[in-house]
């Protein structure tokens, strides 16, 4: 046992973590099982044991920061055949296959419509905002949601195709700022039986369909956090189903979060209790995808965007969890702010990224652009 610790304690102390320090990113360790349970389970092992209570830190954001920013995880050798396991069910397997598809979305995206209306902003936007001249996480969404808009060139009278259509949030401002008919999919019923609501009296449309299923032809198509539960044995297939439903002239806009390296597998235990088969691309894999299909027009990295946005998230999940004890029991409140806070972490360490791609079928002639697009006062 005094061998596990002073494993895990040195391993932290090497990217300057101490075991109960002062800080606010030191944690602060309650069982002694805490060490073993780390060492044999790695991610998950770390994570479900911050459920179960056995240890805390004041700044989990800022810890996760010190150990991506730190490369504390190229000093583990990975040996425990679980982990060994998944990352060979998900070599082997499609994870992200049709039949599959529902999964995250009854698993995560309906967890329930009362828990994200209390932590996210007023238009339900579960993506990263855009906080170019923000103050507020209202703002912020709103920004981005202009921002596509202005890159997709949205003119009165197109019609646009949303793949993963959230709780309406882009179909509802793209209708009413922008004139212009949206019709969304989503695979989670929760989502689309709320767009449908909150989009009542203008022109959309939104269906509960895997976007393998998808045909017709669009003037603009937009995809905005759902390509992280595609899977990369499947993003060629994306690619293909995007250029089939795209009009000649129009665009494709992808927002996604994205990683430096190719991955074939995702962390154990975002899988295990957030994203279940979900997995972020790199740039040589959505380069890969789209050769061929698309002329890539523009590539906007806004990843330190993400964390100011997890961290209004969970400053507003902190302050209305009362409204939601009777639901949700002290040991999901714990996974979800280590959800939220250790997410930050990833995008302030800059190991993860968000981008957003404008794809054409053919390229446009003259060029792109979209800086000089006339910008909303919302």
């Amino acid at each position: 046992m005094a061998d596990f610790k002073e494993t895990v304690s040195t391993l932290l102390e090497s990217v300057d973590i101490q075991v109960n320090g002062t800080r606010p990113f030191d944690i602060q360790v309650h069982n002694k099982l805490f060490y073993s349970r780390v060492l044999s389970g790695k991610s998950l092992g770390l994570g479900e044991s911050y459920m179960d209570g056995w240890w805390d830190c004041e700044a989990l954001d800022q810890f996760c920061y010190q150990m991506l920013w730190g490369r504390i995880d190229k000093q583990i050798k990975i040996k425990n055949p679980a982990f060994l396991l998944h990352v060979l069910r998900a070599y082997f397997l499609n994870a992200q296959s049709k039949k599959r598809a529902y999964i995250v979305g009854k698993e995560h995206y309906d967890t329930g419509n009362d828990l994200f209306a209390l932590m996210l902003d007023q238009r339900m936007i579960y993506s990263c905002g855009y906080w170019d001249g923000a103050n507020n996480l209202d703002q912020a969404q709103v920004n981005k949601l202009d921002l596509v808009c202005r890159k997709l060139h949205l003119k009165a009278g197109m019609k646009v195709l949303e793949i993963g259509s959230g709780w309406g949030g882009f179909a509802k401002y793209a209708a009413e700022n922008y004139g212009v008919s949206v019709h969304g999919v989503t695979v989670s019923k929760e989502q689309m039986e709320y767009a449908q609501e909150s989009c009542k009296g203008l022109d959309t449309s939104f269906e509960l369909k895997d976007y393998r299923d998808l045909y017709g032809t669009y003037d603009a198509i937009v995809s905005i956090g759902m390509f992280e539960h595609v899977g990369y044995k499947n993003y060629r297939d994306y690619m293909q189903v995007a250029r089939r439903c795209l009009d000649d002239n129009g665009l494709f806009l992808l927002h996604t979060i994205g990683r430096n390296t190719p991955s074939r597998s995702t962390d154990p235990w975002t899988n295990k209790y957030i994203f279940p088969n979900g997995m972020i691309p790199s740039p040589a894999q959505i380069s890969k995808s789209a050769q061929g299909l698309f002329v890539i027009e523009d590539w906007h990295n806004f990843g330190q965007d993400y964390d100011p946005t997890l961290m209004a998230w969970n400053e507003n999940f902190q302050k209305n969890y009362d409204g939601l004890k009777d639901k949700y029991d002290e040991r999901f409140k714990r996974m979800w702010e280590y959800y939220l806070l250790m997410c930050a972490g990833t995008f302030r360490s800059r190991r993860n990224q968000l981008w957003q791609l404008v794809l054409s079928k053919k390229g446009l002639k003259g060029g792109y652009s979209y800086q000089n697009a006339h910008r909303l006062n919302p």
